[in-house]
């Protein structure tokens, strides 16, 4: 019975943590996944601001999960986030395999930026690191697609082709996270 119980509520933390799932690196892709990853890149910002439009301070310290990220770390955390992407993508495309610089994503999430103060400032990042990697991603060939970065922390080789499916997933994940933090 307690066995029960334990694996339930482990099972109901689960998919708050991951409510659209975890990420699997694909080891092919479509056209039609591609342009499908590429446009929910494209479209997160306008996605994320139709979420928090109208919510108080209060609202942006929602959380959804216990120990989870408040709406405004997330938002703060997408822009960092997103950043590193674009930097990753453009390091790929004139280096060969370079090795990308992990970082601390939770200890940025609690840096004096990344207060309620200067969430219009990581709004304008999101939109302008968007804008850019749309344009970027959308006019990449199969050859360039299949540049490689490596990841140290995880010790791989990542495709950028498979990093437009994680920065896809990536964005979904959060705005499933604000969604989940907005009806609690």
């Amino acid at each position: 019975m307690i066995n029960g119980l334990r694996n339930y509520v482990n099972n109901i933390m689960e998919e708050k943590r991951f409510p659209i799932g975890k990420f699997e690196f694909p080891h092919s892709y479509t056209e039609m996944e591609l342009k499908e990853w590429i446009s929910n890149i494209e479209q997160f910002p306008q996605r994320l601001e139709e979420l928090i439009i109208g919510l108080s301070k209060e609202e942006f310290e929602l959380t959804y999960r216990d120990k989870g990220w408040t709406i405004r770390q997330l938002i703060h955390h997408c822009a960092d986030s997103h950043m590193n992407s674009l930097i990753r993508f453009k390091l790929a495309l004139t280096e060969d395999v370079p090795t990308i610089k992990p970082y601390f994503e939770n200890k940025w999430a609690e840096l004096p930026d990344c207060d309620i103060d200067n969430l219009e400032d990581s709004l304008f990042i999101i939109k302008g690191i968007h804008k850019r990697l749309s344009k970027l991603l959308k006019s990449l060939d199969k050859s360039k697609l299949n540049r490689e970065f490596f990841h140290p922390e995880n010790k791989i080789k990542i495709k950028l082709w498979q990093n437009i499916a994680l920065y896809s997933w990536h964005s979904n994940h959060h705005l499933a996270h604000v969604k989940l933090a907005v009806k609690s």
